[in-house]
Parts: structure tokens; C-alpha cells; sequence
């Protein structure tokens, strides 16, 4: 037991080697406490010092997530990513972040990056089989950088919607609202660096 829980702040801190110095300070002070606690004998108080040292390790991994989301493009501004991966929304949905983008005459556009997602199944037989989409006039196939998926537009509306497949584990959407047509739509997933998003959400 003493090797198992000594192996494991050994990783957690090889870890907290990978974060900028500020958040390592936070993840080696709490690694070194949960140690002290461990050797007075403390158990219970060195389980909880050392989950806080992990959820502090995750908080970083997903900081860095959330910079895979592209800037605003000129004359647009941004809020902050957000993550809902963990916990029952991670459970339902796999890991899902967020980014919303608003231009001046409230026009939005929203990326979410998917992985593990529910919807895949769906979006794969949608996708393989065509007249699912013929028999919906809203919806067109689509595609991005090699990567297949769908467009829905109701003809006159000012909303867009793409939900694209890339490669088994992950989905890409982005959803326009107050846009005269989906080219603002397209350049923020054109933006996206599939590549990357794919290695760091499905690695």
C-alpha cells in the first residue's frame, strides 16, 4: 500500500512538472502536504490533499483544451471557452467544450468540439445512408477539410446549423443565428485546426 500510494504522488508530481510555475506551485504544495499527511498517518486528510492536486491537474488539462477554439474574426468578439467534460455531463455527452462568438449586429455563431458523443451513431447513419437527408429539405451533406457531415438551413431563416464527423470519436458543430447566409459560419470552422482538436480530445 505504502509503495502504491507512494508511486502515485511520484506520477502526480512528475505531472505538475508539465504546468506553469504559478499552478505548479498549487499542485507540488498540495502534493507535499497530502505526503506529510500520508507519513503522520493521516489517510483521510491525504485522500482529499491529493484529490485536490489531481482536480487542480485536470483544471489545466482543460484550460489547455479551450484554446483549440479559434479568435474572433474582425469585427466579432468572443466569450470565454467553456468546458462541460466531467461529472453526469461527461457521462451523457462525453467531453464537450464550448466557444460563443458575437458580432455588433447580434449575429452568433457557436463551435462545439464532441468527443465520445452520443449523437455519432445517428450523425454516421445520416451520413452513409443519403436519403435520410433527401427526405429533409432543410438538410444538405457538408463537408470540411476531408471530413463529412451535414448542413440545416430552413430556406428564409437566418439560422444555420453544421454538424460535422471527424474521423470515429468526434463531432464538430457549429450553429449561426442572425446571418444572411452561412459564410460567417464557415470561416470559423474552416478555422478550426481538425488535426489538433482530433489528437488532443480523442488521444
Amino acid at each position: 500500500m505504502h509503495a502504491m500510494i507512494t508511486g502515485t504522488l511520484a506520477l502526480a508530481a512528475g505531472l505538475a512538472l508539465t504546468l506553469n510555475s504559478a499552478s505548479a506551485d498549487e499542485v507540488t504544495d498540495q502534493l507535499d502536504a497530502a505526503k506529510q499527511a500520508y507519513e503522520a498517518g493521516e489517510l483521510r486528510t491525504a485522500a482529499e490533499t491529493l484529490n485536490g492536486a489531481v482536480e487542480a491537474l485536470r483544471a489545466q488539462i482543460t484550460a489547455g483544451l479551450l484554446t483549440l477554439f479559434p479568435p474572433p474574426l474582425d469585427g466579432w468578439v468572443a466569450d470565454e471557452a467553456q468546458s462541460q467534460s466531467g461529472g453526469l455531463a461527461s457521462m451523457l455527452t462525453g467531453t464537450h467544450l464550448s466557444r460563443r462568438y458575437v458580432r455588433e449586429d447580434n449575429a452568433e455563431v457557436t463551435l462545439t468540439l464532441m468527443a465520445d458523443s452520443p449523437m455519432m451513431p445517428m450523425l454516421t447513419m445520416a451520413i452513409s445512408m443519403p436519403f435520410i437527408m433527401q427526405a429533409n429539405e432543410d438538410l444538405k451533406s457538408f463537408s470540411l477539410k476531408g471530413e463529412r457531415g451535414m448542413m440545416e438551413h430552413t430556406p428564409g431563416s437566418q439560422t444555420y446549423k453544421v454538424t460535422l464527423m471527424v474521423g470515429n470519436r468526434l463531432l464538430v458543430q457549429g450553429e449561426g443565428s442572425g446571418l444572411t447566409d452561412a459564410a460567417p459560419l464557415e470561416l470559423y470552422l474552416n478555422a478550426l485546426d481538425l488535426e489538433a482538436i482530433q489528437n488532443a480530445l480523442t488521444d
